[in-house]
Protein backbone atom coordinates (compact mmCIF):
# COMPACT_ATOMS: atom_id res chain seq x y z
CA UNK A 1 0.00 0.00 0.00
CA UNK A 2 1.10 3.46 -1.07
CA UNK A 3 0.56 6.15 1.09
CA UNK A 4 -0.22 9.27 -1.16
CA UNK A 5 -1.28 13.04 -1.09
CA UNK A 6 -4.87 14.26 -2.76
CA UNK A 7 -3.60 18.17 -2.34
CA UNK A 8 -7.03 19.10 -1.44
CA UNK A 9 -9.54 19.04 1.11
CA UNK A 10 -12.21 20.06 -0.76
CA UNK A 11 -14.52 16.70 -1.49
CA UNK A 12 -16.45 18.31 -4.52
CA UNK A 13 -12.87 18.42 -6.11
CA UNK A 14 -12.65 14.62 -6.20
CA UNK A 15 -14.28 12.07 -8.39
CA UNK A 16 -17.83 10.47 -5.97
CA UNK A 17 -16.71 6.70 -5.05
CA UNK A 18 -17.64 4.45 -7.64
CA UNK A 19 -19.72 2.30 -5.55
CA UNK A 20 -22.31 4.48 -3.29
CA UNK A 21 -21.46 7.79 -5.42
CA UNK A 22 -20.97 9.44 -2.20
CA UNK A 23 -18.37 12.39 -1.71
CA UNK A 24 -15.35 10.84 -1.31
CA UNK A 25 -13.14 11.96 2.37
CA UNK A 26 -9.90 11.33 3.42
CA UNK A 27 -8.62 8.70 3.36
CA UNK A 28 -10.29 7.05 0.54
CA UNK A 29 -8.59 4.19 -1.56
CA UNK A 30 -7.95 4.31 -5.31
CA UNK A 31 -7.39 1.13 -7.65
CA UNK A 32 -3.60 0.53 -8.66
CA UNK A 33 -4.30 -1.21 -11.73
CA UNK A 34 -7.76 -0.15 -13.31
CA UNK A 35 -7.12 3.48 -15.34
CA UNK A 36 -6.83 5.96 -17.08
CA UNK A 37 -9.54 7.10 -15.30
CA UNK A 38 -9.24 6.89 -11.39
CA UNK A 39 -11.19 4.40 -9.79
CA UNK A 40 -12.26 5.65 -6.50
CA UNK A 41 -13.74 3.79 -3.75
CA UNK A 42 -14.52 4.75 0.05
CA UNK A 43 -13.43 2.75 2.57
CA UNK A 44 -16.96 1.54 3.32
CA UNK A 45 -17.43 0.36 -0.25
CA UNK A 46 -13.51 -1.20 -0.23
CA UNK A 47 -14.47 -3.10 3.40
CA UNK A 48 -16.97 -4.79 1.76
CA UNK A 49 -15.40 -5.78 -1.77
CA UNK A 50 -17.37 -3.88 -4.26
CA UNK A 51 -16.43 -5.00 -7.89
CA UNK A 52 -17.75 -3.32 -10.91
CA UNK A 53 -16.86 -4.42 -14.67
CA UNK A 54 -13.03 -4.82 -14.47
CA UNK A 55 -12.04 -3.62 -11.16
CA UNK A 56 -12.35 -6.55 -9.05
CA UNK A 57 -11.75 -6.72 -5.04
CA UNK A 58 -8.17 -8.41 -5.04
CA UNK A 59 -6.88 -5.66 -7.40
CA UNK A 60 -3.85 -3.75 -5.94
CA UNK A 61 -4.83 -0.63 -3.97
CA UNK A 62 -3.37 2.84 -2.77
CA UNK A 63 -4.42 4.64 0.55
CA UNK A 64 -4.95 8.18 -0.59
CA UNK A 65 -4.62 10.61 2.16
CA UNK A 66 -2.81 14.02 3.15
CA UNK A 67 -2.21 13.36 6.54
CA UNK A 68 1.86 13.43 6.56
CA UNK A 69 4.27 16.26 7.11
CA UNK A 70 5.84 18.46 4.48
CA UNK A 71 7.62 20.48 5.25
CA UNK A 72 7.78 20.42 9.49
CA UNK A 73 6.37 18.10 11.95
CA UNK A 74 3.44 19.08 13.23
CA UNK A 75 2.13 20.37 10.03
CA UNK A 76 0.19 17.91 7.56
CA UNK A 77 0.28 18.60 3.45
CA UNK A 78 -3.88 19.05 4.26
CA UNK A 79 -2.65 21.62 6.36
CA UNK A 80 -0.04 23.32 4.34
CA UNK A 81 -2.59 23.34 1.69
CA UNK A 82 -5.66 25.18 3.88
CA UNK A 83 -2.56 27.57 4.84
CA UNK A 84 -2.23 28.77 1.51
CA UNK A 85 -5.87 28.91 0.65
CA UNK A 86 -6.75 30.85 3.54
CA UNK A 87 -3.47 33.53 2.73
CA UNK A 88 -4.92 33.81 -0.71
CA UNK A 89 -8.78 34.30 0.84
CA UNK A 90 -8.28 36.76 3.90
CA UNK A 91 -4.87 38.37 2.65
CA UNK A 92 -0.90 38.41 3.70
CA UNK A 93 -0.92 39.93 7.28
CA UNK A 94 -4.38 39.16 8.15
CA UNK A 95 -3.56 36.35 10.32
CA UNK A 96 -6.29 36.61 12.99
CA UNK A 97 -9.17 35.67 9.78
CA UNK A 98 -6.49 33.08 8.83
CA UNK A 99 -6.39 31.25 11.76
CA UNK A 100 -10.19 31.44 12.30
CA UNK A 101 -10.83 29.82 8.70
CA UNK A 102 -7.83 27.42 9.27
CA UNK A 103 -9.02 26.41 12.98
CA UNK A 104 -6.46 23.98 14.12
CA UNK A 105 -3.65 26.73 14.48
CA UNK A 106 -3.18 30.13 16.40
CA UNK A 107 -2.43 33.18 14.32
CA UNK A 108 1.31 32.57 15.82
CA UNK A 109 1.83 29.61 14.19
CA UNK A 110 0.27 30.39 11.12
CA UNK A 111 2.43 33.42 10.97
CA UNK A 112 5.32 31.84 12.14
CA UNK A 113 5.27 29.18 9.78
CA UNK A 114 4.28 31.27 6.49
CA UNK A 115 6.96 33.56 7.64
CA UNK A 116 9.35 30.48 7.67
CA UNK A 117 8.73 27.87 5.09
CA UNK A 118 7.43 30.45 2.62
CA UNK A 119 8.72 33.64 2.42
CA UNK A 120 12.37 32.97 4.22
CA UNK A 121 12.72 29.46 2.89
CA UNK A 122 15.96 29.82 1.07
CA UNK A 123 15.15 26.26 -0.90
CA UNK A 124 12.23 28.50 -2.58
CA UNK A 125 14.52 31.55 -2.90
CA UNK A 126 16.97 29.72 -5.16
CA UNK A 127 14.63 27.87 -6.88
CA UNK A 128 13.27 31.15 -7.94
CA UNK A 129 16.35 32.77 -8.96
CA UNK A 130 17.08 29.77 -10.93
CA UNK A 131 13.97 30.26 -12.82
CA UNK A 132 14.09 33.74 -13.69
CA UNK A 133 18.17 33.05 -15.00
CA UNK A 134 16.69 30.22 -17.18
CA UNK A 135 14.07 32.61 -18.20
CA UNK A 136 16.51 35.33 -18.87
CA UNK A 137 18.76 32.87 -20.54
CA UNK A 138 15.78 31.82 -23.27
CA UNK A 139 15.03 35.35 -24.20
CA UNK A 140 18.93 35.83 -24.56
CA UNK A 141 18.91 33.09 -27.42
CA UNK A 142 17.39 34.86 -30.09
CA UNK A 143 14.82 37.62 -31.16
CA UNK A 144 11.37 37.27 -30.21
CA UNK A 145 9.97 36.96 -34.08
CA UNK A 146 7.06 39.13 -35.02
CA UNK A 147 4.28 38.08 -36.10
CA UNK A 148 1.30 40.63 -37.18
CA UNK A 149 -2.11 39.86 -36.69
CA UNK A 150 -4.38 39.14 -39.99
CA UNK A 151 -6.19 41.87 -41.38
CA UNK A 152 -9.91 41.72 -39.98
CA UNK A 153 -12.85 41.34 -42.62
CA UNK A 154 -13.76 44.83 -44.74
CA UNK A 155 -17.20 44.56 -46.21
CA UNK A 156 -18.09 46.46 -48.63
CA UNK A 157 -21.51 48.68 -48.11
CA UNK A 158 -25.03 47.29 -48.14
CA UNK A 159 -23.15 43.93 -49.20
CA UNK A 160 -24.84 40.80 -47.73
CA UNK A 161 -21.60 40.21 -45.59
CA UNK A 162 -22.19 43.51 -44.11
CA UNK A 163 -26.12 43.29 -43.78
CA UNK A 164 -25.51 39.60 -42.29
CA UNK A 165 -22.92 41.54 -39.40
CA UNK A 166 -25.40 44.44 -39.09
CA UNK A 167 -23.10 46.72 -40.36
CA UNK A 168 -20.52 46.33 -37.81
CA UNK A 169 -16.97 47.31 -39.04
CA UNK A 170 -13.96 44.98 -37.04
CA UNK A 171 -11.27 47.27 -38.71
CA UNK A 172 -13.29 49.85 -36.54
CA UNK A 173 -14.81 47.46 -33.84
CA UNK A 174 -18.07 49.85 -34.43
CA UNK A 175 -21.34 50.10 -35.96
CA UNK A 176 -21.79 51.47 -39.44
CA UNK A 177 -24.98 52.70 -37.89
CA UNK A 178 -25.40 53.05 -34.27
CA UNK A 179 -27.72 52.38 -31.18
CA UNK A 180 -30.04 56.18 -30.68
CA UNK A 181 -28.25 56.91 -34.12
CA UNK A 182 -29.17 60.83 -33.69
CA UNK A 183 -28.65 61.05 -30.43
CA UNK A 184 -25.79 64.19 -30.34
CA UNK A 185 -28.66 66.13 -32.75
CA UNK A 186 -29.43 67.64 -29.14
CA UNK A 187 -26.16 69.20 -28.36
CA UNK A 188 -25.26 70.80 -32.00
CA UNK A 189 -26.78 73.53 -31.43
CA UNK A 190 -26.11 73.83 -26.74
CA UNK A 191 -23.23 76.71 -26.21
CA UNK A 192 -22.23 77.53 -22.96
CA UNK A 193 -22.07 81.12 -22.50
CA UNK A 194 -21.19 83.27 -19.28
CA UNK A 195 -24.41 85.75 -19.58
CA UNK A 196 -26.70 82.18 -19.61
CA UNK A 197 -28.96 82.55 -16.33
CA UNK A 198 -29.02 79.98 -13.92
CA UNK A 199 -32.30 77.77 -15.09
CA UNK A 200 -30.62 77.70 -18.96
CA UNK A 201 -27.53 76.63 -17.20
CA UNK A 202 -29.50 74.06 -15.24
CA UNK A 203 -31.15 73.07 -18.59
CA UNK A 204 -28.17 72.58 -20.64
CA UNK A 205 -26.44 70.14 -17.97
CA UNK A 206 -29.93 68.23 -17.99
CA UNK A 207 -29.41 67.81 -21.81
CA UNK A 208 -25.85 66.81 -21.46
CA UNK A 209 -26.80 64.43 -19.02
CA UNK A 210 -29.62 62.90 -20.72
CA UNK A 211 -27.01 62.22 -23.65
CA UNK A 212 -24.57 61.18 -21.39
CA UNK A 213 -26.83 58.29 -20.58
CA UNK A 214 -28.07 57.58 -23.54
CA UNK A 215 -24.34 56.87 -24.90
CA UNK A 216 -24.29 54.69 -21.89
CA UNK A 217 -27.30 52.86 -23.51
CA UNK A 218 -25.40 52.72 -26.86
CA UNK A 219 -22.41 50.88 -24.87
CA UNK A 220 -24.31 48.56 -23.40
CA UNK A 221 -25.81 47.43 -26.09
CA UNK A 222 -22.29 47.10 -27.91
CA UNK A 223 -21.24 44.91 -25.14
CA UNK A 224 -24.21 42.58 -24.83
CA UNK A 225 -23.60 42.33 -28.75
CA UNK A 226 -20.13 41.40 -28.83
CA UNK A 227 -20.01 39.29 -25.77
CA UNK A 228 -22.27 36.57 -26.90
CA UNK A 229 -21.47 36.76 -30.76
CA UNK A 230 -24.58 38.04 -32.08
CA UNK A 231 -22.62 40.16 -34.66
CA UNK A 232 -22.28 37.23 -37.39
CA UNK A 233 -26.00 36.32 -37.22
CA UNK A 234 -25.79 33.09 -39.67
CA UNK A 235 -22.82 31.93 -37.44
CA UNK A 236 -24.78 32.14 -34.34
CA UNK A 237 -28.14 30.39 -36.20
CA UNK A 238 -26.12 27.56 -37.09
CA UNK A 239 -25.36 27.17 -33.44
CA UNK A 240 -28.91 27.43 -32.44
CA UNK A 241 -30.06 24.60 -34.86
CA UNK A 242 -27.64 22.45 -33.50
CA UNK A 243 -29.92 22.01 -30.46
CA UNK A 244 -33.38 19.97 -30.54
CA UNK A 245 -36.57 21.54 -31.30
CA UNK A 246 -37.47 21.70 -27.93
CA UNK A 247 -34.17 23.65 -26.41
CA UNK A 248 -34.30 25.67 -29.93
CA UNK A 249 -37.71 26.83 -28.90
CA UNK A 250 -36.28 27.45 -24.89
CA UNK A 251 -33.33 29.46 -26.54
CA UNK A 252 -35.78 31.74 -28.02
CA UNK A 253 -37.94 32.48 -25.32
CA UNK A 254 -34.58 32.85 -22.74
CA UNK A 255 -32.69 35.05 -25.02
CA UNK A 256 -34.36 38.26 -24.09
CA UNK A 257 -32.80 37.32 -20.45
CA UNK A 258 -29.20 37.13 -22.01
CA UNK A 259 -28.42 40.46 -21.20
CA UNK A 260 -28.67 40.69 -17.68
CA UNK A 261 -26.06 37.71 -17.03
CA UNK A 262 -23.38 37.09 -18.76
CA UNK A 263 -22.37 35.05 -22.15
CA UNK A 264 -20.71 32.17 -20.22
CA UNK A 265 -23.88 32.02 -17.15
CA UNK A 266 -26.15 31.88 -20.25
CA UNK A 267 -24.43 29.50 -22.74
CA UNK A 268 -24.48 27.07 -19.21
CA UNK A 269 -27.97 27.51 -18.64
CA UNK A 270 -28.90 26.63 -22.24
CA UNK A 271 -26.49 23.72 -21.66
CA UNK A 272 -27.84 22.57 -18.77
CA UNK A 273 -31.33 21.98 -20.23
CA UNK A 274 -30.01 20.75 -23.34
CA UNK A 275 -28.49 17.78 -21.31
CA UNK A 276 -31.71 17.80 -19.41
CA UNK A 277 -33.88 17.10 -22.10
CA UNK A 278 -31.46 14.51 -23.58
CA UNK A 279 -31.51 12.47 -20.01
CA UNK A 280 -35.10 12.94 -20.21
CA UNK A 281 -35.53 11.27 -23.64
CA UNK A 282 -32.97 8.76 -22.44
CA UNK A 283 -34.88 7.64 -19.96
CA UNK A 284 -38.27 8.06 -21.78
CA UNK A 285 -36.62 5.28 -24.01
CA UNK A 286 -36.00 2.88 -20.81
CA UNK A 287 -38.42 3.00 -19.23
CA UNK A 288 -40.16 2.16 -22.94
CA UNK A 289 -37.72 -1.03 -22.89
CA UNK A 290 -38.36 -2.18 -19.24
CA UNK A 291 -42.58 -1.74 -19.77
CA UNK A 292 -41.50 -3.82 -23.14
CA UNK A 293 -40.01 -6.84 -20.25
CA UNK A 294 -36.40 -5.91 -22.04
CA UNK A 295 -33.47 -6.13 -19.41
CA UNK A 296 -30.12 -5.79 -21.75
CA UNK A 297 -29.36 -3.76 -24.40
CA UNK A 298 -28.97 -6.82 -26.83
CA UNK A 299 -32.65 -7.31 -26.74
CA UNK A 300 -33.02 -3.70 -26.90
CA UNK A 301 -31.42 -3.42 -30.33
CA UNK A 302 -33.69 -6.26 -31.49
CA UNK A 303 -36.79 -4.45 -30.44
CA UNK A 304 -35.89 -1.47 -32.09
CA UNK A 305 -35.59 -3.52 -35.29
CA UNK A 306 -38.94 -4.93 -34.63
CA UNK A 307 -40.18 -2.14 -33.63
CA UNK A 308 -39.30 -0.20 -37.50
CA UNK A 309 -41.05 -3.23 -39.22
CA UNK A 310 -44.28 -2.60 -37.39
CA UNK A 311 -43.92 1.17 -38.31
CA UNK A 312 -42.76 0.18 -42.02
CA UNK A 313 -46.17 -2.08 -42.53
CA UNK A 314 -48.55 0.46 -40.20
CA UNK A 315 -47.65 2.77 -43.08
CA UNK A 316 -48.17 0.62 -45.65
CA UNK A 317 -51.35 0.37 -44.55
CA UNK A 318 -52.09 3.74 -43.78
CA UNK A 319 -51.24 4.68 -47.55
CA UNK A 320 -53.21 2.08 -48.79
CA UNK A 321 -56.01 3.35 -46.72
CA UNK A 322 -55.62 6.84 -48.69
CA UNK A 323 -55.60 5.07 -52.15
CA UNK A 324 -58.97 3.18 -51.38
CA UNK A 325 -60.25 6.51 -50.21
CA UNK A 326 -59.55 8.62 -53.04
CA UNK A 327 -59.22 6.38 -56.11
CA UNK A 328 -60.99 7.62 -57.94
CA UNK A 329 -58.00 10.29 -58.17
CA UNK A 330 -55.05 9.08 -60.88
CA UNK A 331 -52.68 11.02 -59.17
CA UNK A 332 -53.44 10.03 -55.98
CA UNK A 333 -52.89 6.16 -57.29
CA UNK A 334 -49.87 7.42 -58.82
CA UNK A 335 -48.21 8.98 -55.82
CA UNK A 336 -49.07 6.26 -53.77
CA UNK A 337 -47.37 3.53 -56.41
CA UNK A 338 -44.16 6.02 -55.47
CA UNK A 339 -44.31 6.12 -52.05
CA UNK A 340 -44.64 1.81 -52.38
CA UNK A 341 -41.38 1.44 -54.81
CA UNK A 342 -39.41 3.99 -52.22
CA UNK A 343 -40.48 1.53 -49.67
CA UNK A 344 -39.17 -1.63 -51.60
CA UNK A 345 -36.55 -0.18 -52.92
CA UNK A 346 -35.55 0.89 -48.62
CA UNK A 347 -35.19 4.39 -48.76
CA UNK A 348 -37.50 6.99 -46.71
CA UNK A 349 -40.34 7.86 -49.41
CA UNK A 350 -41.66 11.01 -50.11
CA UNK A 351 -44.54 12.94 -51.41
CA UNK A 352 -43.92 13.16 -55.74
CA UNK A 353 -46.29 14.66 -57.98
CA UNK A 354 -45.74 14.34 -61.40
CA UNK A 355 -46.79 17.09 -63.56
CA UNK A 356 -46.30 18.14 -67.34
CA UNK A 357 -46.68 21.32 -68.59
CA UNK A 358 -47.82 23.13 -71.70
CA UNK A 359 -44.42 22.53 -73.58
CA UNK A 360 -44.09 18.68 -72.46
CA UNK A 361 -41.67 18.68 -70.50
CA UNK A 362 -41.94 17.41 -66.58
CA UNK A 363 -41.68 19.82 -63.62
CA UNK A 364 -39.38 18.81 -60.48
CA UNK A 365 -42.12 17.49 -58.10
CA UNK A 366 -43.21 19.69 -54.97
CA UNK A 367 -40.31 19.98 -51.99
CA UNK A 368 -41.25 17.01 -49.29
CA UNK A 369 -41.18 19.83 -46.18
CA UNK A 370 -41.08 16.57 -43.50
CA UNK A 371 -38.51 17.16 -40.87
CA UNK A 372 -37.03 19.95 -42.46
CA UNK A 373 -36.03 22.81 -39.90
CA UNK A 374 -37.92 25.39 -39.66
CA UNK A 375 -41.34 24.13 -41.11
CA UNK A 376 -43.38 24.72 -38.12
CA UNK A 377 -42.47 28.70 -37.87
CA UNK A 378 -44.58 28.57 -41.52
CA UNK A 379 -47.76 29.45 -42.09
CA UNK A 380 -50.02 27.01 -44.42
CA UNK A 381 -49.73 29.43 -47.62
CA UNK A 382 -45.73 29.89 -46.68
CA UNK A 383 -45.48 26.12 -47.08
CA UNK A 384 -46.98 25.72 -50.20
CA UNK A 385 -44.74 28.37 -51.69
CA UNK A 386 -41.46 26.39 -50.57
CA UNK A 387 -42.72 23.02 -52.04
CA UNK A 388 -43.30 24.70 -55.10
CA UNK A 389 -40.49 26.57 -55.63
CA UNK A 390 -38.37 23.72 -53.85
CA UNK A 391 -36.77 26.10 -51.20
CA UNK A 392 -36.20 24.75 -47.71
CA UNK A 393 -37.80 26.87 -45.25
CA UNK A 394 -34.21 27.83 -43.64
CA UNK A 395 -33.68 29.45 -46.30
CA UNK A 396 -36.95 31.03 -47.30
CA UNK A 397 -36.88 32.43 -43.80
CA UNK A 398 -33.41 34.09 -44.36
CA UNK A 399 -34.39 35.12 -47.37
CA UNK A 400 -37.88 36.84 -45.71
CA UNK A 401 -36.16 38.73 -43.10
CA UNK A 402 -33.82 40.10 -45.29
CA UNK A 403 -36.14 41.62 -47.73
CA UNK A 404 -38.67 42.87 -44.94
CA UNK A 405 -35.45 44.35 -43.22
CA UNK A 406 -34.77 46.40 -46.37
CA UNK A 407 -38.36 47.17 -47.49
CA UNK A 408 -38.66 48.73 -44.14
CA UNK A 409 -35.43 50.90 -44.51
CA UNK A 410 -36.45 52.19 -48.13
CA UNK A 411 -39.89 52.67 -47.47
CA UNK A 412 -40.69 50.10 -50.25
CA UNK A 413 -38.84 47.10 -52.59
CA UNK A 414 -38.48 46.99 -56.43
CA UNK A 415 -37.81 43.38 -58.06
CA UNK A 416 -34.75 44.22 -59.23
CA UNK A 417 -33.34 45.41 -55.52
CA UNK A 418 -35.11 42.16 -54.26
CA UNK A 419 -32.57 40.13 -56.74
CA UNK A 420 -29.67 41.83 -56.40
CA UNK A 421 -30.23 41.22 -52.39
CA UNK A 422 -30.99 37.18 -53.00
CA UNK A 423 -28.73 35.39 -54.99
CA UNK A 424 -30.76 32.47 -56.18
CA UNK A 425 -32.89 31.86 -59.54
CA UNK A 426 -34.55 34.73 -60.80
CA UNK A 427 -37.65 32.93 -61.20
CA UNK A 428 -37.81 31.96 -57.86
CA UNK A 429 -37.00 35.34 -56.36
CA UNK A 430 -39.90 36.56 -58.37
CA UNK A 431 -42.42 33.86 -56.68
CA UNK A 432 -41.05 35.15 -53.61
CA UNK A 433 -41.49 38.77 -54.06
CA UNK A 434 -44.77 38.28 -55.66
CA UNK A 435 -45.68 36.28 -52.84
CA UNK A 436 -44.88 38.72 -50.14
CA UNK A 437 -45.89 41.59 -52.31
CA UNK A 438 -49.11 39.75 -52.19
CA UNK A 439 -49.77 38.88 -48.50
CA UNK A 440 -48.85 42.27 -47.43
CA UNK A 441 -45.06 41.29 -45.91
CA UNK A 442 -43.60 44.30 -48.07
CA UNK A 443 -44.96 47.13 -50.35
CA UNK A 444 -43.83 48.45 -53.89
CA UNK A 445 -41.17 51.01 -54.07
Amino acid sequence: MDCLASFTNDPFDKPPCRGCSSYLTEPYIKCAECGPAPFLLCLQCFTRGFEYKKHQSDHKYEIMTSDFPVLEPGWTAQEEMALLEAVMDCGFGNWQDVAYQMRTKTKEECESHYMKNFINNPLFSSTLLSLRKAKDSCYADGAIPFKPSDDPPRPTFDSVLSRDMAGYMPARADFMEEFDNYAEWDLKDIDFVDDDSDILHALKLAVVDIYHSRLKERQRRKKIIRDHGLINLRKFQMLERCYPKEVQELYEVMRRFARVVGPTEHDKFIESHALEFELRREIRRLQEYRKAGIKSFCSAKVYERVKRMREDERRKRTMLNDVLQYIQDGRACQQWLSKQAAIDAGVTPAVTTITVSATGRRSAPPLNLTGLPGTEKLDEREKELCQVVRLVPGAYLEYKQALLNECRRQGGLRLAQARALIKIDVNKTRKIYDFLIKEGYITKA
